[in-house]
């Protein structure tokens, strides 16, 4: 019987190159939006990253990119209210969401975020894929079920990654990882792929490279 959810084979030396070469261009920040009138022009393909405060979605980036500092870690869960785009190379966009799932931030704060995430996933065309991070060290939380739900409502696929997978042992991670394939069961818009990585050690870098780089 075939596993739901496997986790995502390593790339062979053809995918791994495209992988390669496409983040080998430059990576370069071009703005923050607030508001659906900043978006830039959708003029080539793009993929968004969302997950809750602290998961691990600064250091993700700027680990694909090679480029340090690219993406501005906070210490401050919640500090960043604006949707980052970046550019790698010509043909794509990286999408930062704000960390979501933190208590201190004003309620309308959080209604305004909330209300940008919604109009963006439902009407951005060029959005390909997103990938929702989940830290190996705690699972799928509720406020992750909920951003999940709001990408099936959006028809919007979206893969999970798993972040920091070396600070847990093998035997532990297998648990882990057993919730999180019952928590993507419920939602019609998983793709039926984990990755695993680890920002830090480099694991599951190229395996990703190379998805983004394959999408169409």
């Amino acid at each position: 019987m075939q596993l739901q959810f496997p986790l995502a084979e390593t790339p062979d030396k053809t995918e791994a190159e495209t992988g390669r070469k496409l983040f080998a261009g430059e990576s370069t920040f071009v703005k923050g939006v607030v508001a659906m009138s900043g978006l830039p022009e959708a003029d080539r393909v793009e993929v968004c990253f969302a997950g809750r405060s602290n998961v691990g979605k600064s250091s993700l980036i700027n680990a694909l990119t090679g480029t340090k500092g690219l993406a501005r870690a906070s210490n401050t869960p919640g500090r960043t209210q604006e949707i980052n785009f970046f550019t790698q190379g010509p043909e794509l966009y990286l999408v930062d969401l704000p960390g979501y799932g933190y208590a201190n931030a004003p309620l309308p704060v959080v209604e305004k975020w909330q209300k940008l995430l919604k109009q963006y996933l439902s009407g951005r065309q060029t959005l390909r894929r997103a990938f929702v991070l989940i830290d190996t060290r705690h699972g799928v939380k509720k406020v992750d079920e909920e951003i999940m739900s709001r990408l099936d409502s959006s028809a919007v696929t979206f893969q999970c990654v798993m972040t920091k997978a070396d600070k847990v042992k093998d035997k532990d991670r297998a648990a882990v990882l057993d919730q999180v394939r019952a928590a993507l069961s419920k939602h019609p818009a998983a793709y039926p792929e984990i990755i695993l990585t680890s920002s830090e050690k480099g694991d599951g870098i190229s395996t990703l490279r190379s998805i983004i780089a394959n999408l169409e």
